[in-house]
């Protein structure tokens, strides 16, 4: 039998919700358990409102139209990130502006924020990478400093918090996904988390194909119009149970996956520091999301090799992001490679391991017995620097 990098995994009632959304004769959009979706989603970012979506790009695509985002302006961001987190804003005729990210966390360098700062710039959008917070202390003074928007790619980060405050709740707007990879899941979906009040009600437009719907429903008007642009992020109420059932498992299904981050830092520790493999950085400031596990192994060679020996045993890992600067589109936006160092020794030399809400003890054990018995080049050891 084979260990999968990722299985979705039924954790409660989702089929009994399903069964229920079809019997309530709603299983459009805004039924009965996106609306339990949103008000939990709300709680657990303490945030103003959260308006579930088909997808965390589509959360992204609502951010930039609410952010006003026209053709000339700057977006900063990191490139070592999903491809929907620029495409979102050069959808508006943004450039994205992407600087490095830092060695230990992986997640935006703070420092490279303010460098990147022009005339032109419009916002900042930062990834939690693997669910662990970027310094949002620092970012949020720049940005405060600045007066400049932050939006959090939350996609990661769902369930962890920065000095006690749950991620999400930092940006003027944060992103989610549940994604069938994310720790809760619907297949496909996504949430905008919003933290200013005064934005909810354009966004529940643009979320209505522009038209002031909602309002209609709520009784405040006796019919509803188009008012400005916008387009269909409503998913179906279908979705919505089904991830209900989600959060609702969802202290077990945290409980599940630190269970199995800590078995990975934890048995893997001594084999990492023999062979010059660096394991995830948590800082003391962060509680993380356990969304997933990963490595840098000393070289790219090093990466393949080590993928190539688990799928050789069944044991499916996998590499992440192509730095979008990099990319075939990125490159039109004048970048080359060099430009981002850190981000580009990361991207190369990374691997995911299995990281699943049912992977079981005998699995994982069997992917720690694998790792440990790979070495790395010893060659490569001494020259590698980050």
């Amino acid at each position: 039998m084979s260990v999968p990098f990722n299985k979705p995994v039924i954790m409660g009632r989702e089929s009994e919700y399903i069964a229920d959304a079809i019997a309530r004769g709603h299983v459009s959009g805004d039924g009965h358990y996106t609306k339990l979706v949103n008000a939990r989603l709300a709680e657990l970012t303490g945030s103003s409102a959260a308006l579930m979506t088909t997808s965390c790009t589509h959360a992204i695509e609502m951010a930039a139209i609410l952010l006003d985002i026209v053709p000339g302006d700057e977006v900063i961001m990191p490139s070592f990130t999903f491809v929907s987190t620029a495409n979102a804003f050069v959808l508006r005729g943004a450039r994205p502006v992407f600087v490095d990210v830092r060695p230990d966390t992986l997640n935006i360098d703070e420092r490279a924020i303010e460098r990147a700062i022009t005339a032109r710039t419009r916002a900042i959008c930062v990834v939690h990478y693997a669910g662990i917070a970027c310094d949002l202390d620092v970012i949020m003074e720049i940005a405060e400093r600045h007066n400049l928007p932050v939006v959090e790619d939350n996609a990661h980060g769902l369930f962890g918090a920065y000095r006690g405050r749950p991620l999400g709740s930092f940006g003027i707007f944060a992103t989610q996904s549940f994604h069938e990879t994310k720790n809760v899941i619907c297949g496909e979906g996504g949430a905008l988390i919003i933290n200013d009040p005064a934005r909810i009600e354009r966004a529940e437009i643009v979320r209505e194909k522009g038209t002031n719907r909602n309002r209609f429903f709520r009784g405040l008007i006796d019919k509803y119009s188009w008012v400005e642009p916008g387009s269909s992020y409503l998913p179906s109420d279908i979705l919505a149970a089904f991830l209900y059932a989600q959060l609702e498992q969802s202290d077990e299904i945290q409980r599940r996956r630190k269970a199995i981050w800590e078995r990975y830092h934890r048995d893997l520790r001594d084999w990492a520091s023999s062979n010059g493999v660096m394991q995830p950085t948590v800082p003391a400031d962060c509680e993380q999301a356990y969304h997933l596990y990963y490595m840098l192994l000393p070289t790219l060679a090093d990466r393949q090799a080590l993928i190539l020996h688990l799928k050789e045993r069944s044991i499916n890992a996998v590499f992440h992001y192509v730095p979008l600067h990099l990319s075939e589109f990125g490159r039109t936006f004048g970048y080359a490679a060099g430009d981002l160092p850190v981000t580009e020794s990361c991207s190369d030399r990374l691997v995911r391991l299995p990281l699943f809400n049912d992977l079981s003890v005998e699995d994982q054990e069997r992917t720690i017995d694998a790792i440990t018995a790979f070495a790395p080049q010893r060659s490569a050891l001494a020259s590698h620097t980050v």
